[in-house]
């Protein structure tokens, strides 16, 4: 039965009984405190999933972190920069190929799809196909753990954008999928791509898709005020928001505005 040890303020050293998460020094309004690092495995062989931006000092600080356990291949939750702009860099230092959903983000001959299972020195790793944040977006499940790396599909705090890339139809789907999931494997943790660890898992699956609702019956209403354009929608749904995410809001309202054309 693994435990969850969370240090207060920062998810950097966030781990269960096989992940570890070695946060990338890159936070911002979008990151939050920075892009999670997971080093999933054992003592002798483990899984790097999202290496993070190419910032040198962190990779060499992942790969020090490693000491002389082998890295035997590196997963990518999805291609987004901040998540997977150092995979290669790190797979050249640690000689070990890159795996994606995306053919443009691997390094090898194999990538990765829904139902897949990766091992590592007799752990194993689920793929969840979940799209929505981004086409290529997949979440990780850890049964040795009960945990559940989701990337940018669920973050650790606050709620994940719809990128260009990605579709509101999609993302709910897949939210229901992870809801669905959590309750039937008995999750205890969601192990994020951005923020801290979350303990509740059907909580906060919870909390999303009702957060998602909630949006798009605001959306309506705002657009019964007669808002039309994306921006108009975001000064009157997001006036409470930071303006400085304003621009990402707009990126949501664009996509919430595509579903509901689309019902």
């Amino acid at each position: 039965m693994s435990g969850l040890h969370i240090p207060i303020g920062t998810p950097d050293g966030s781990r269960t009984e096989h992940a570890e998460n070695l946060l990338a020094p890159n936070p911002s309004i979008m990151t939050l405190d920075g892009t999670n690092t997971w080093v999933v495995g054992t003592r002798e062989e483990v899984i790097v999933v999202d290496p993070g931006p190419d910032d040198a000092g962190h990779l060499r600080r992942v790969r020090g972190h490693l000491a002389d356990r082998r890295v035997t291949q590196i997963l990518l939750t999805h291609g987004h920069f901040d998540h997977s702009g150092g995979a290669k860099s790190f797979a050249a230092m640690v000689k070990a190929p890159v795996r994606a959903l995306d053919p443009r983000h691997r390094l090898g001959e194999e990538g990765l799809a829904d139902g897949d299972v990766v091992t590592v020195d007799g752990l194993e790793i689920h793929v969840y196909g979940t799209p929505g944040h981004s086409f290529d977006s997949l979440c990780f499940w850890l049964p040795q753990d009960h945990a559940m790396l989701t990337g940018d599909t669920v973050l650790g705090r606050g709620t994940t954008i719809i990128a260009g890339d990605g579709g509101l139809a999609d993302y709910l789907r897949s939210l229901d999928r992870l809801r669905a999931a959590a309750e039937d494997l008995e999750a205890r943790a969601l192990l994020p791509g951005h923020g801290p660890v979350l303990p509740d898992p059907i909580g906060a699956l919870d909390g999303y898709i009702a957060h998602r609702r909630e949006r798009l019956d605001q959306i309506r209403a705002a657009r019964a005020q007669g808002a039309r354009t994306p921006r108009e929608i975001v000064r009157i749904v997001y006036a409470d928001v930071d303006r400085s995410l304003w621009p990402a809001a707009e990126m949501s309202v664009r996509a919430q505005l595509d579903y509901l054309e689309r019902l």
